[in-house]
């Protein structure tokens, strides 16, 4: 079933309304910690400040340091290090829930703000090794007893390996996962990483192009960046009377420069070669996608399924970095991301959980095994992921590979023999304003009410199975290979400005026997395409989804998607389909078969 929108919305209205939303934490809120030398149950909380040079600055980090009792020189414990995502602060849900929940099972937690947030100095910069990640360099200094904070406080009740060199482990999502990453490319002293729902590639994340064709720029995600710059640069309203070394240069006060740059030529709709080269190396070189070689850390990776911002692609592509250069690794795909999915019983770190979820389990375990030394402890199989259609979690020693295909035929069908394809086309145009759409950045995580995914009939085609004759399981990330005529694309795709190469938008839809259409978990893979006159390759989001017997799988490409910058100019799009030479997609099944 397809819905026609009829008034296109406005974009400024949205983005004022992200950027007060990214203000809501990541995880549900948390009562505030105590004041310095307060004790809370059998925790005492201590206030501190140290003074750190970070990115050319001298600038303050607050933190809150977490002590259990009875920890004390005679008898320390390992430390765990954790910060806040995008938007927060030591105190916020995230972050003073994951320090309070590691606390009470016995482990030395420091929480604290990171660069440019909450009480914390110095301009935003992205999570950049050389940056947020040696002054969390510094703060590991402090839990090892080689350096004291602000006041003089100075630790020696965390366990060491060696002089100089504490037991520490790091958690955080999002803003708060991607700088344990950059700390432990810096610091080796860092014995074990959980990361969630972050990033492996800021490029891909907030421009992403899922042609296999990595040079060329993407669909810039407006509404998310948009988002997370306004309530970087509204602090001056939120948090009056910043440390002076928060201030940047006019135009861009609370960012580092080139981050700054980057959202400006995002917004401007215009890929010139040299300033999009220069956005590239940038957006990567903060990025773990750039120094996941000099990772060692043990490292347990947690990705949300529903998650528009960073989807299921990222943590893959940290994944099999880090095993092929030797780092101990395994992932989780848990139900819930920045886009909401928060399912009964999986991990809430703010309630503390963390026995009675799967993955809080395995969180104590990785734990367990990497600061507390327990050889013997089992930390789970190499891969597990959420399935809503049956309890608990499925796991696997790897991620599924991909193991069927269809193909395109003319007629619309996606039929499972070459032999089948009918020969034929069909063609789409673009409108002036975006006529499909997945989902609002943000609504499902605050509750803002948001339209069922649709497209525009004429501006979209879709290819459909027949009905299943069994429930088909899809854990992994689907590939199309396509090739697509468009003359009006094909006459400017060379002009210099890769704004000018054609765009769209591939997803992948559950069609119930009735009709009605679900875009699975919301997800959809920008491309732009690299050269119309020649077939690409499109890696879809992952998923992990089970297509129930009587459905069908539609695999479809849209001209547009209103969470995204879309194609200049009118460019219509045909596609052709003949038995010698389909398009074809390729489903990682783990049960059932397609046709």
């Amino acid at each position: 079933m397809t819905r026609r929108r009829t008034v296109p919305r406005t974009r400024k209205p949205l983005a004022a309304a992200l950027g007060a939303a990214l203000a809501v934490p990541l995880l549900a809120a948390a009562p505030a910690v105590a004041s310095q030398g307060a004790a809370t149950g059998q925790v005492t909380v201590t206030a501190l400040k140290f003074t750190v040079r970070a990115g050319g600055r001298t600038c303050a980090i607050d933190a809150d340091l977490y002590r259990p009792a009875g920890v004390d020189k005679a008898h320390p414990a390992p430390a765990v290090l954790t910060t806040n995502g995008f938007g927060g602060s030591k105190a916020d849900g995230s972050t003073d829930g994951t320090a309070k929940a590691f606390a009470a099972r016995g482990y030395v937690a420091l929480a604290y703000s990171g660069l440019g947030f909450g009480k914390s100095g110095c301009l935003i910069s992205l999570d950049d090794p050389g940056i947020d990640g040696r002054a969390a360099s510094r703060l590991v200094d402090f839990l090892a007893g080689t350096r004291a904070a602000d006041d003089g406080t100075r630790v020696d009740f965390v366990t060491k390996d060696r002089p100089g060199d504490p037991r520490v482990g790091m958690i955080g999502g999002s803003y708060g996962g991607a700088i344990q990453m950059a700390t432990a490319a810096v610091d080796h002293r860092v014995d074990a990483l959980v990361p969630m729902i972050t990033w492996n590639d800021l490029s891909y994340a907030l421009d992403p192009n899922n042609a296999a064709d990595r040079k060329v720029p993407g669909a810039f995600k407006w509404q998310w960046t948009n988002g997370f710059y306004l309530i970087g640069e509204s602090q001056p309203i939120t948090l009056p009377n910043l440390d002076p070394s928060r201030w940047g240069t006019l135009g861009c006060v609370h960012f580092v420069s080139d981050a700054c740059e980057t959202i400006g030529l995002l917004n401007s709709g215009s890929y010139p070669a040299a300033r999009t080269a220069a956005m590239l190396r940038y957006a990567r070189s903060v990025s773990p996608v750039s120094y996941l070689d000099r990772v060692q850390a043990p490292t347990l990776l947690i990705q949300g399924q529903t998650d528009s911002l960073f989807n299921l692609n990222e943590a893959t592509a940290t994944y099999d970095a880090l095993k092929d250069n030797g780092t101990t690794t395994k992932m989780i795909w848990q139900s819930w991301g920045h886009s909401g999915g928060q399912a009964p019983g999986e991990l809430n770190l703010a309630q503390g959980n963390l026995e009675t979820s799967y993955t809080g389990r395995r969180i104590l375990a990785w734990f367990d095994r990497y600061l507390r030394k327990q050889k013997h402890t089992d930390t789970g199989p190499a891969f597990a992921y959420y399935r809503d259609w049956q309890s608990g979690y499925g796991e696997a020693s790897r991620v599924p590979p991909l193991s069927q295909k269809v193909y395109l035929s003319g007629d619309g069908k996606l039929v499972d023999n070459r032999a089948k394809v009918a020969s034929g086309s069909r063609t789409y145009t673009n409108w002036p304003v975006p006529t499909s759409h997945s989902e609002s950045s943000l609504a499902g995580m605050i509750g803002l009410p948001d339209p069922a995914p649709y497209d525009t009939p004429g501006t979209y085609l879709g290819w459909d199975t027949d009905p299943l004759k069994a429930p088909v399981d899809v854990v992994g990330s689907a590939k199309a290979t396509l090739k697509v005529s468009s003359p009006a694309a094909r006459a400017v795709q060379n002009s210099g400005d890769a704004a000018d190469k054609l765009v769209l938008f591939a997803k992948l839809y559950d069609v119930a026997p009735d009709g009605t259409k679900t875009l699975v978990r919301r997800l959809v893979a920008p491309v732009r395409v690299p050269d119309v006159t020649k077939p690409f390759t499109v890696a879809l989001p992952g998923i992990a989804h089970r297509y129930a017997a009587g459905h069908r799988i539609e695999f479809a490409i849209a001209a547009s998607d209103d969470a995204y910058l879309g194609n200049k100019g009118v460019k219509p799009v045909t596609v052709v389909s003949a038995p010698g030479d389909p398009g074809t997609l390729q489903l990682p099944v783990v049960s059932g078969r397609l046709n």
